[in-house]
């Protein structure tokens, strides 16, 4: 792999000073909230909107559980969900598992599509629904079902926006990869890249997995 540009440098070092990174909290009864109606979205006793873990920016978090409720007819199960921050660099934390019942949330590494960072720089550059792009996709996903394919254990994914319609065909899931993890960070500053998939670690994997399970929503954006 080549080294990073200088401009991506910077915008790494950027990025890493700008965010927090520590685990938080959800502000009051979140769940419930959404649950019933997202406060701020049209609920007729709406306050405020909760807030969001100190681990994910709250323009992203705002924009997840707008899609919450817009896509909440297709979305079994509303406890927990996952937002992918495509702001951030591979090398970062930015796929940010969030249990809405408890306020807590996990961050782990990701790897984002060839397709949408061709000189491999480390940032996602750009978001392509095409057949053959071999790019990240932006918007809702929903959860399917575990199969066993290429990658070993993975999760089937439906994408519920016009920008990430081609999903199925495209075979864009969740899955582990030898390219993702701190040694290939410590080597090359960065991750290596997928097909469009959600790539993890396989030490994330089943985790996560297990943690967001059928019916439930990923929402991914650069904000």
């Amino acid at each position: 792999m080549n080294s990073l540009r200088g401009s991506a440098l910077s915008r790494r070092e950027l990025l890493r000073t700008g965010t927090i990174v520590t685990a938080g909290l959800l502000a009051g009864p979140a769940l419930a909230q959404i649950n019933t109606g997202l406060p701020g979205l049209g609920h007729p006793t709406a306050t405020a909107m909760p807030a969001s873990p100190m681990t994910i920016r709250p323009d992203l978090f705002r924009r997840a559980l707008t899609a919450l409720q817009r896509h909440g007819d297709r979305i079994a199960h509303r406890d927990k969900m996952a937002l992918v921050d495509f702001d951030l660099p591979s090398a970062q934390p930015r796929f940010h598992l969030v249990d809405l019942a408890s306020g807590r949330s996990r961050s782990m590494l990701v790897a984002h599509g060839r397709g949408s960072d061709p000189e491999h720089t480390g940032f996602l550059e750009r978001f392509s629904n095409e057949i053959g792009s071999e790019a990240s996709s932006q918007g809702t996903y929903l959860t399917g079902d575990i199969y066993v394919g290429a990658h070993g254990r993975s999760r089937r994914l439906v994408g519920l926006d016009s920008t990430n319609s081609n999903v199925e065909p495209r075979a864009v899931v969740v899955h582990a990869a030898w390219y993702v993890g701190a040694d290939m960070i410590a080597q090359h500053g960065k991750l290596g890249r997928s097909e469009g998939c959600f790539a993890l670690s396989a030490s994330d994997l089943e985790d996560t997995l297990a943690s967001l399970g059928e019916g439930r929503m990923i929402y991914a954006d650069k904000v």
